[in-house]
């Protein structure tokens, strides 16, 4: 009966959505994964083997619980957990980090599953996650533009079709961005495939070992930019598109369950998508909220063939000239963007800690190695604070 639902909500564009997803996810931050490993002198099977285990994990995560809640929930590995490992891991045996990796899954298993993270993220006001949303989603509208400046004929084509195609066929306008898109990249030999070659990737297995060091220096570093930079992130997306009736801590605990069990193969951080995780609940994927959930279950197969063939899809994504993909993934977050930032400015009581919510998250500020996201809520929470007081003291 699900499998005959599924198979009536599919369409096309969801299809599209879901790869655009993962396009994006991987181009955007693959490079920073690899950097990652490579500063755990990881060797080329071990990179191998953390592609796997990442895209195993996105993968089955991705199809799982948007099949459970019927939800697009998207999740992705923490980009700001692969930069932090870059500076912060250096020099600490592959041993170690894996231990490392093995304990933050537990912490994050922990604070999803006893509720104490979704009872903190119910204090958070809509008007301040809509406008931290804007604020992270803000670039990749403007890189649409910013792209024109190296790539002009391509993406004002990619433009104008996803235009024409809004007045039109609104459904299916950034299927024919990206269709365009590829066609003019290829006639300009833009899209370079003759690097490809198809391999299979092979999980590594590492004993985790376990060390007061790595505890304090990766571990909990780890756990708290994943909690901080992409949980919260990614919570107020799925708040912001309308879908605040999914139980946000029984997501979290599984998302850190996968990662206790990928860790030994190098699954070092999983987390609910944010940036990602909006193009599969935008009206592009679907003019009906209700079965956007597929567009997540595509992006799962997808992530599922970067397990696979961790290194062939990574050649294929990296074919791609970046403007294509900058450009698609600004047109498919543009509805986002206007919905994000018409809810955060909606309620004149709340618009301008929302406004500075967006301006901090946009900003792209990075303090302590969490990035502008949480400190986004942070001002924004300072300036309810203060404004609210003002008000009980006019008040008296």
């Amino acid at each position: 009966m699900a499998a005959k639902g599924i198979v009536n909500d599919l369409s096309f564009s969801a299809i599209i959505a879901g790869f655009v997803t993962v396009l994006v996810g991987f181009t955007s931050s693959a490079v920073i994964v690899f950097q990652a490993a490579q500063a755990l002198n990881a060797t080329p099977a071990e990179i191998a083997s953390w592609m796997w285990a990442l895209g195993l994990g996105m993968g089955l995560t991705c199809i799982g619980l948007p099949l459970r809640y019927r939800a697009p929930v998207v999740t992705a590995w923490s980009t700001p957990g692969a930069a932090l490992l870059i500076t912060s891991a250096t020099g600490v045996p592959m041993t170690e980090a894996i231990g490392a990796f093995l304990v933050s899954g537990v912490l994050i298993t922990l604070a999803g599953f006893t509720g104490w993270f979704e009872r903190l993220i119910n204090r958070i006001p809509l008007s301040l996650s809509a406008g931290m949303l804007a604020g992270v989603l803000l670039r990749f509208g403007l890189d649409v533009f910013t792209a024109m400046q190296t790539q002009f004929a391509m993406t004002f084509a990619m433009f104008c079709t996803y235009l024409a195609m809004r007045r039109l066929k609104p459904r299916y306008a950034v299927v024919a961005a990206l269709g365009v898109g590829i066609a003019i990249a290829a006639l300009q030999n833009l899209i370079q495939f003759d690097t490809v070659t198809l391999q299979l990737a092979r999980p590594v297995f590492i004993v985790p070992q376990f060390s007061l060091g790595a505890f304090v220096g990766v571990a909990l570093p780890l756990f708290i930019v994943t909690m901080a930079s992409q949980n919260i992130p990614g919570v107020a997306v799925l708040q912001a598109s309308g879908y605040d009736s999914v139980p946000i801590s029984p997501i979290i605990g599984w998302t850190g369950a996968a990662n206790v069990i990928l860790a030994p193969f190098g699954g070092f951080a999983l987390n609910l998508a944010a940036i990602t995780a909006a193009i599969c609940m935008g009206r592009e994927a679907h003019e009906d909220p209700s079965k956007r959930y597929v567009a997540a279950i595509a992006a799962g197969f997808f992530y599922l063939l970067i397990g696979l063939f961790g290194a062939t899809v990574g050649a294929v994504f990296a074919a791609f000239p970046q403007e294509l993909v900058l450009a698609i993934a600004g047109l498919a977050l543009l509805g986002t963007i206007g919905t994000g930032l018409f809810t955060a400015l909606r309620d004149e009581t709340q618009r301008e800690p929302a406004l500075i919510t967006f301006l901090v998250t946009a900003s792209g500020v990075t303090l302590f190695g969490i990035g502008s996201a949480f400190w986004g809520l942070i001002a924004g929470a300072m300036a309810i604070a203060i404004f609210q007081t003002k008000v009980i003291s006019d008040r008296q």
